[in-house]
């Protein structure tokens, strides 16, 4: 019996998907790009030598991007810092700020560095662990709610050249999705896409999608 997936040509034999290219400051990702290498640091954001030092070891060991966290305003602030360090060190690998919850750290950073990552499921939302009956008047409502707090972020990534990651966590989807569509891949697949139509009606296309569950079926 052979298996169909609609994701996957073959099972067996590996064909690359072509895709947009994103362009991250001086390197460019997916199109006809090699796959790139990034990793994050471990480091306080706020102790700007040692997340200089861990990030020129990154670099020296083949990083492409290096991924520094910044969970609010002061952190995100404090990546021009670092970046003027590692500049100043002779090197301009593409940075990108891990955001958490602060639409404001968003975008200040965007205004800063090469590329910001966002998660849909608390970008705009709050985690109560909540299930929530939405009539489809008061989904529209939440949808118009999340255009408005997420429009800003990629008007200024269009205005500064930034890339954007929109990555999607199985463990973190909002109350709002899982209410909807239920804890399941969908939920994983249309949290992104609320996210992606804003994009795409603000002409917006230096993004970079990711997805990840702990479930590997879910995931597969």
């Amino acid at each position: 019996m052979k298996l169909y997936l609609p994701y996957s040509n073959s099972l067996t034999d590996y064909k690359r998907f072509v895709t947009r290219e994103v362009k991250c400051g001086g390197i460019g990702i997916g199109g006809n790009n090699p796959i790139r290498l990034q990793s994050m640091t471990t480091t306080d954001t706020m102790d700007t030598k040692a997340t200089v030092a861990q990030s020129i070891r990154m670099i020296e060991a083949g990083c492409e991007l290096v991924r520094i966290t910044a969970p609010s305003l002061n952190e995100a602030k404090n990546l021009e810092v670092i970046k003027k360090e590692l500049v100043a060190a002779g090197y301009n690998t593409p940075l990108v700020a891990d955001i958490h919850f602060t639409p404001n750290a968003a975008e200040h950073a965007a205004r800063i560095i090469e590329k910001v990552r966002v998660n849909p499921g608390n970008y705009a939302d709050k985690k109560k662990f909540e299930e929530i009956e939405y009539t489809d008047a008061a989904y529209e409502q939440e949808l118009e709610r999340i255009r408005q707090r997420f429009t800003p972020l990629v008007k200024i990534c269009k205005e500064y050249g930034t890339a954007m990651r929109i990555g999607t966590n199985h463990g973190s989807l909002s109350d709002r999705i899982l209410s909807r569509y239920g804890d399941t891949p969908l939920g994983m697949v249309e949290s992104a896409f609320e996210f992606l139509r804003i994009c795409e009606d603000l002409n917006y296309y230096n993004i970079v999608i990711s997805m990840k569950a702990s479930n590997t079926q879910v995931m597969v």
